[in-house]
């Protein structure tokens, strides 16, 4: 029997006290197995070093930051709390080569460095500022919501705001150094980024317009816009919006989530990766999906419903892209971020 664990980062607003595993049955296409392994506060963003230390996105009173673990036996152990006044990140991402931690914070619209020590702990190198504005009610100041690093080893920051996407050298001290930006359509929203495997494109989520746009990766750091689709249907006029995208190993498909629309949508890729064509919308059998995972072999997607406190299970098909329910109502409380480990 294959066994692949799953960490599960959550709100602890209402039920949940934490960060939960769960392992996921590759012969059933089942979950089993659920416990919490680390009690903090909202830890709704999660990255894993090669270290096995764990940060996490944390809160403590009116404080907000990134709580360092050490995770080893599948135990959680709490060595660090990085916070300040205010609200926490809404991401986090290793940097292995250059041992470094990106944070990036919605509320204040910063993005963070800081160099990891031997023993995972945290000090902080570098931060940027962002700054900017757009049309919708909730773009009245910068938001970063995604960081992490492009196929060259620079940083991209999306800020959902400013209806922009930053891009930065990094020294090896943890120093930043704006290189490029993106501006996207006003009100576009953009909120996570993901690139195709030979880096030559990168796939960018609206999540206020509930569009996906394609994006050519040029060698000085710069984006070039190649097509922008929807992720909802036409006729969708109910509250939407765009969540997580993921592409799978090969290229070949896209996946992103939506909240009000409750679905995944599927993509296949054109054009040798220029282009994306829609192919599927399937329930995600809960309400308010926000992160979702595929697993190392990517013939299953899971996906957590924070509203419903569920987590559902899909078979793929490897050939179409095409994804299949194999689980529902798995119970994991207000979970969002879904970390195959």
């Amino acid at each position: 029997m294959a066994l692949e664990k799953i960490l599960f980062g959550t709100y602890t607003r209402r039920v949940s006290k934490g960060i939960y595993e769960a392992a996921l049955n590759t012969e059933t296409g089942e979950l089993q197995d659920a416990k919490l392994v680390a009690e903090v506060g909202s830890p709704t963003y999660l990255a894993l070093s090669k270290a096995n230390k764990l940060y996490a996105v944390d809160k403590n009173g009116d404080q907000g930051g990134v709580g360092v673990f050490d995770f080893a036996n599948d135990e959680a152990t709490l060595t660090q709390e990085v916070l300040a006044e205010g609200a926490s990140p809404a991401y986090v991402a290793v940097d292995e080569a250059r041992q470094l931690l990106y944070s990036g914070n919605y509320h204040k619209g910063t993005l963070e460095v800081f160099a990891i020590a031997g023993d995972g702990s945290l000090t902080l190198t570098d931060s940027f500022q962002s700054e900017g504005s757009g049309p919708r009610p909730e773009q009245g100041s910068s938001h970063v919501h995604w960081n992490n690093l492009t196929p060259d080893n620079r940083v991209a920051v999306v800020d959902l705001g400013a209806d922009k996407v930053l891009t930065f050298d990094v020294s090896d001290e943890g120093k930043l150094t704006l290189v490029a930006t993106l501006e996207t359509e006003a009100g576009f929203g953009p909120r996570h980024l993901r690139f195709s495997p030979d880096g030559q494109y990168a796939y960018l989520l609206g999540e206020l317009s509930s569009k996906l746009s394609v994006l050519k990766y040029n060698a000085d750091g710069s984006f070039t816009l190649l097509q922008t689709v929807s992720t909802i249907p036409a006729d969708w006029t109910e509250h939407n919006g765009g969540a997580a995208i993921y592409l799978s190993n090969d290229g070949k498909f896209v996946y992103t989530s939506n909240r009000g629309h409750n679905s995944i949508a599927v993509f296949a890729v054109k054009d040798g990766g220029a282009s994306v064509e829609h192919i599927q919308w399937i329930s995600t059998e809960g309400d308010f999906p926000r992160d979702f995972a595929l697993n190392t072999s990517n013939e299953f997607l899971v996906a957590a419903n924070q509203n419903t406190d569920n987590v559902t299970v899909y078979r793929r098909d490897a050939e179409t892209g095409e994804l299949t329910l194999s689980q529902k109502d798995y119970e994991i409380p207000e979970s969002v971020r879904v970390l195959f480990i």
